[in-house]
């Protein structure tokens, strides 16, 4: 599985350093959105600032996107291969009101949007809540 991030990270243009590698393989193995205080739980001892420059890198590759689900914590999801997180690419994200998972939706887009009076979307966040089917 290393080989595989470490072939992810480099389709990304990340250079793969063990920390990348580590945080990389955390963030996938996940199967809904991590925000940063449960990832820095995973490691015996990061620095913070390295964690965060991390995630800035990931997310400015477009290999993951921030997630705002209302909680007050930004979450990471994964992107789609060759997404550039356009309004277009963007999808559905589902937030758990009682296990507080967030997960995204990757099969559902965002509902295309008319605007009028010259505004330009630059980005889209769609969040619906409820139960996920483990809470049921």
């Amino acid at each position: 599985m290393d080989e595989e991030i470490e072939n992810r990270l480099k389709s990304f243009s990340i250079k793969p350093t063990a920390m990348r590698l580590l945080v990389a393989k955390e963030i996938l193995k996940s199967k809904n959105a991590i925000n940063f205080y449960e990832l820095e739980q995973k490691f015996d001892q990061v620095e913070r600032s390295t964690l965060y420059r991390t995630l800035k890198i990931f997310e400015d590759q477009h290999l993951i996107h921030p997630i705002s689900d209302g909680t007050g914590s930004v979450k990471y999801g994964i992107c789609k291969d060759n997404c550039s997180c356009k309004p277009e690419e963007l999808h559905v994200h589902f937030f758990c009101t009682k296990c507080e998972n967030t997960y995204c939706l990757n099969e559902i887009p965002i509902p295309e949007v008319s605007l009028t009076n010259n505004y330009k979307i630059e980005t889209a966040t769609y969040l619906l809540k409820g139960t996920c089917p483990s809470c049921g």
